[in-house]
């Protein structure tokens, strides 16, 4: 699991995604996250604008990102 800090405390899903290099760009996140690929803590996320706090753990591709607060 690769820590991610965050700078801010809330941070919108698909942004984590692009920014972290999980996915090439904001468009395909957002078709990721559609397309059911993604989990926060443990469940299936659909809302691409889901705010992403510290402590919660992101999962895509066999890839878990735990979000910390700077």
């Amino acid at each position: 699991m690769r820590d991610v800090i965050l700078s801010k405390p809330a941070v919108e899903l698909y942004k984590i995604l692009k920014f972290e290099g999980l996915l090439s760009s904001g468009g395909e996140a957002k078709a990721a996250i559609d397309g059911g690929l993604v989990k926060v803590n443990g469940e299936v996320e659909t809302r691409k604008r889901r705010q992403i706090n510290a402590g919660d753990i992101i999962e895509i591709g066999g890839e878990k990102l735990q979000m910390r607060l700077l």
